[in-house]
């Protein structure tokens, strides 16, 4: 999927390190920036004051203490984590489905678990407090995710195509399902609280929340880099792979289990963020070439950095109003996608796509 350049291109290490710099200063600007602007030097003294620097002397007031510590900081965090863990997954997901425009909500698992999340608005389902939402959007990207696997081992065996197309159709069912809760709601706010989180946000999550998509972020990346040579082989072709000693369907089924658990988690703490596992992967590529064992750190320092900027427009190109970033990932993933397919129909890989590497 990598295009060699004219140039000479940036060695893997370089990248990272010049990705690593870029992701701190997002951070801090993402701390920064907003309806309060706070000096980067000043946002850093109150960060390392917290983390325990005595030497730090606080010459700020204790109202943007609380805006950095708990406002911005959980939320910008959360951003990272997620545009990370986007990014990683359709990385994964590109490679096993060896389709250019695989991301992570191809199975289904986005609308599982929004149909959860609106069960629990809709019926008030207060039963674990706080925590009811993450949960039951987590149970419904489980849930889906075992529907999708049930229908797609028609005849004792899942291939691609087959588990694409399960997907597809049950996305589309339990959709249709959340759409109709939707409009059975008693109340207006249920409607603007469904629809707030559909569209995908940063907004309202604490320190608390943050835990899960952590460890969801920390889990999937370090299986995923053990098994780097696995998914370089499934680039050479699923016969090839097998000549190789790789079992391709248990491979296969073992990471859409993965790439699926983690992508649910992920919905389940910021909503259906969409298209940044399809362009990440592809712009990191063009950086770092092939090898799964450099992409998939590379796409991670990528997709939070994606996403962390992306949360810093949201909420400020129409301040005082803010924009759910779900709306503004797919107003540049969206063109990006339609030029994915031009590029690849002129290419002509349409036709090696419907025979079988999907």
């Amino acid at each position: 999927m990598a295009r060699r350049a004219g140039g000479r291109r940036p060695t893997p290490t370089g990248t990272l390190l010049a990705l690593t710099v870029l992701l701190l200063v997002s951070l801090t600007a993402g701390l920064a920036i907003g309806s309060v602007p706070v000096p980067p030097g000043q946002v850093w003294g109150i960060v390392t004051h917290a983390l325990g620097a005595d030497w730090v002397v606080p010459d700020w007031s204790g109202a943007r203490e609380t805006i950095v510590l708990d406002v911005r900081a959980p939320r910008v965090l959360l951003g990272a984590v997620v545009g990370a863990g986007l990014a990683v997954t359709g990385t994964a997901m590109q490679a096993l489905l060896r389709n250019p425009l695989a991301e992570p909500y191809l199975l289904g698992v986005s609308s599982g678990a929004s149909l959860g999340a609106v069960v629990v608005i809709v019926f008030g389902v207060t039963v674990l407090g706080p925590v009811s939402l993450p949960v039951a959007a987590f149970a419904g990207a489980l849930g889906s995710l075992m529907l999708v696997y049930v229908t797609a081992r028609t005849g004792g065996r899942i291939t691609s195509v087959r588990l694409v197309l399960a997907g597809v159709a049950i996305a589309a069912v339990l959709t249709a399902a959340m759409h109709l809760l939707l409009l059975t709601a008693d109340r207006g706010n249920q409607a603007r609280e469904v629809l707030a989180w559909t569209l995908g946000g940063l907004g309202g999550v604490d320190w608390g929340a943050l835990w899960l998509p952590v460890a969801a972020l920390a889990v999937g990346v370090a299986v995923l880099l053990a098994q780097a040579r696995k998914l370089n082989l499934l680039l050479a072709g699923e016969e090839a792979a097998t000549t190789m000693g790789l079992d391709v369907a248990r491979f296969r089924a073992r990471m859409f289990v993965l790439l699926s658990l983690v992508t649910g988690v992920l919905v389940a703490a910021a909503g259906p963020i969409g298209f940044v596992g399809l362009m990440l992967p592809h712009v990191v590529r063009l950086l770092v070439g092939g090898d799964h064992r450099r992409v998939l750190p590379t796409a991670a320092l990528g997709g939070a950095v994606f996403l962390v900027w992306a949360d810093v427009a949201a909420r400020t190109v129409a301040a005082p109003l803010e924009i759910p970033v779900g709306v503004l990932t797919a107003l540049c993933g969206g063109p990006f996608f339609l030029w994915l397919m031009r590029r690849d129909a002129r290419r002509g890989t349409d036709r090696g796509t419907h025979r079988g590497g999907v």
